[in-house]
């Protein structure tokens, strides 16, 4: 099948992987990866995250890239190109739809929260070393609905604009030139998180495990962060597979997404709790846990403002790299499937997630107490995505590949020279290990609750 002209295309490979990676290095990685590590004990948690990645992320990861590629379509419409005669399947491309939809209501407020920390980062109103004051000012500034709403409002209108520019030009050249910049800027700040007084009892807390900590919650919370920091599940890299050219080599391709995904996550935890130790801060402290230790380890460096500044705006480009990817595949549903222009493919859905987003940008705030089994609105959407929904994708998609379309899959593979035994590996975790260890962790999540 070849690629619809008006789809486009990536320019390279090299521009592919970043834009993949930055799927995840975003905001998913710096903010998500540091607080959930810290709630659920550190270093048994980061095994455990790890082993999800290994023994199920990246073999997902290959296959939603097997399906896009074999396409050049998103999630639905693949699908339904796949198995023509069967309504099942489309369906799933459908929820994975309505996830990332969900994702992209609470993802932009936590996008906006970067824009405001990079303007407050200027003047250094945000810019202090008492992290009691910092957790203050973030309190204060998300507790504010009008902030929280015109920055939620003011990063969206970003991300489409960037998605507006189509896929080379818009979302392949930005993380080509600001994902390394990025990379960069952790490596300077893990040195000098490090070297805080108390910084090493953070790296004990984050390297070392302590089995006793292993629970069903925290193994829900792995798996949700494996597929939320790779972007399964919801048919994003269903999407950035479809524009991926012939020759590209899937295999290596998928590994090096899946290496710079994770380094980033690692580099964060390196970054992030050593500070929390430093500076005596909860890990289990939340959402909220990044943008009160960043600005403390800035106000200790010399020219504070302008690192600050840096970082920051970094962090709105890391950010919009994993948004673009988030809106991107319900940007290519309504061009594939109903043939909608690109313009209103991306303007009108992001208008609509920012209407169901409220509510999640208004929990910090009027909505703090408004909570289901302790969790508020914000809390909810990112556990049904992230939890529930992305996992429920992954696993549709692995028994799709291992079952359903696996003749054609093994001749996508085979045409690249790929061994045998690798291929029935492959097979057998999307076939096998995944819906089986995606179903037990379930299981187990669910007798939790029972109890």
């Amino acid at each position: 099948m070849s690629a619809p002209d008006h789809r486009g295309s990536w320019g390279s490979r090299l521009g592919f992987i970043l834009a993949a990676s930055g799927s995840a290095v975003g905001v998913g990685a710096i903010w998500k990866f540091p607080y959930i590590t810290g709630r659920n004990g550190g270093g048994a948690f980061l095994l455990a995250y790890l082993g999800s990645v290994l023994l199920i992320g990246i073999a997902l990861l290959l296959a939603e890239l097997v399906i896009g590629r074999m396409t050049h379509r998103s999630a639905t419409p693949a699908f339904r190109a796949l198995k023509a005669n069967n309504k099942f399947w489309p369906w799933i491309g459908r929820i994975s739809v309505l996830c990332v939809f969900i994702i992209y209501g609470y993802y932009c407020v936590v996008g906006g929260w970067t824009v405001a920390y990079f303007f407050h980062s200027l003047s250094g109103d945000f810019i202090v070393r008492d992290t009691k004051a910092l957790t203050a000012i973030f309190s204060n500034f998300t507790g504010n609905p009008w902030d929280a709403l015109g920055y939620t409002a003011l990063y969206s209108a970003l991300t489409v604009a960037i998605v507006l520019g189509g896929v080379e030009k818009g979302i392949e050249r930005l993380s080509k030139v600001l994902l390394p910049g990025l990379f960069i800027l952790m490596i300077i700040l893990i040195v000098r998180s490090l070297t805080l007084p108390g910084a090493m009892e953070g790296v004990k807390y984050f390297v070392t495990p302590d089995f006793s900590k292993l629970t069903g919650e925290m193994l829900v919370d792995a798996l949700g962060l494996a597929f939320f920091s790779l972007s399964l599940g919801g048919g994003m890299m269903i999407a950035y597979g479809s524009y991926l050219p012939r020759e590209t080599k899937l295999v290596s391709s998928g590994l090096w997404v899946a290496f710079f995904a994770t380094l980033a996550c690692i580099l964060a935890g390196f970054m992030i709790l050593p500070a929390v130790f430093a500076f005596h801060v909860d890990p289990a402290q939340g959402p909220a846990l990044t943008f009160v230790v960043m600005p403390s380890i800035f106000a200790q460096l010399p020219f504070s403002h302008f690192f600050a500044a840096v970082f920051f705006l970094l962090l709105i480009f890391a950010a919009l790299t994993s948004s673009v990817s988030i809106l991107e595949p319900i940007t290519a549903y309504l061009i594939d499937e109903w043939h909608w222009k690109r313009k209103w493919a991306a303007t009108l859905p992001s208008l609509a997630a920012f209407v169901i987003g409220i509510p999640a940008a208004l929990s910090f705030g009027v909505l703090k107490d408004a909570t289901w089994h302790g969790r508020t609105p914000f809390d909810l959407m990112d556990y049904l995505a992230a939890n529930v929904m992305m996992p429920f994708g992954g696993l549709f998609v692995a028994l799709f590949v291992g079952w359903a379309a696996w003749p054609r899959t093994h001749g996508e593979l085979a045409s690249e020279g790929y061994h045998r035994a690798l291929m029935t590996a492959f097979r057998i975790i999307c076939a096998v290990v995944a819906p089986i260890l995606i179903c037990v962790i379930w299981y187990y999540k669910i007798m939790e609750i029972v109890k």
